[in-house]
């Protein structure tokens, strides 16, 4: 008898959970920082805030499991996700605007176009389910961009990973995955053009 090759899905599941959001957005950020010549006390600052973000995030999620209205912090039901949509929505929405008081204007400018292709995952939640894995992790590969085109080329493999990784896990549709790709590679090339006019 043949044997039947599983799919890879734990390989599947580490490539999906290294293409969070969470993490792919932060870590392209501080590259960028540190391509730029930020100091440490740049980066920290950074750093801090990006984690207090990521708390908020898992801190609502695990409020929402807790009382019941989620299955999981995963938030993979539409409810859940739309849920959790509207909350990312308003949080990057306050975020920006104090990163731009801050003095942190590509780290604003980033936040502010993340908030921009959730809103697009919301309006077009009616005909697709918007991968935003793929969005952010495309949009990362846009912003290193500014760093090399060596760096936004390991990006985009890594994107295709990610997106392959979403297939495996049935999380999405390849319409979604186009979705995604699309909203962040809009993003990405908005960020290129208009941290070149903030910066002049």
């Amino acid at each position: 008898m043949a044997s039947v090759t599983a799919p890879p899905k734990p390989l599947a599941r580490a490539v999906s959970i290294l293409g969070h959001p969470l993490l792919v957005l932060p870590c392209s950020i501080l590259l960028l920082a540190v391509d730029d010549g930020g100091d440490v006390r740049q980066l920290s600052r950074l750093a801090v805030g990006f984690a207090a973000f990521a708390m908020l995030v898992m801190s609502y999620s695990w409020w929402q499991v807790r009382r019941q209205r989620w299955a999981h912090v995963d938030a993979s039901e539409r409810g859940e996700r739309r849920s959790l949509n509207l909350f990312l929505l308003l949080a990057l929405a306050i975020s920006a605007p104090l990163a731009w008081q801050a003095g942190l204007r590509d780290l604003a400018l980033g936040l502010g176009l993340s908030a921009m292709m959730i809103a697009a995952a919301l309006l077009s939640a009616r005909w697709w389910t918007l991968s935003l894995h793929v969005a952010f992790v495309v949009f990362a590969a846009m912003l290193l961009l500014r760093a090399g085109a060596l760096a936004a080329v390991l990006g985009l493999i890594f994107a295709a990973l990610v997106a392959w990784s979403r297939l495996q896990l049935a999380r999405h549709a390849r319409r979604d995955l186009v979705a995604g790709a699309v909203a962040g590679a809009g993003a990405g090339l908005a960020f290129l053009q208009l941290s070149a006019t903030v910066a002049t």
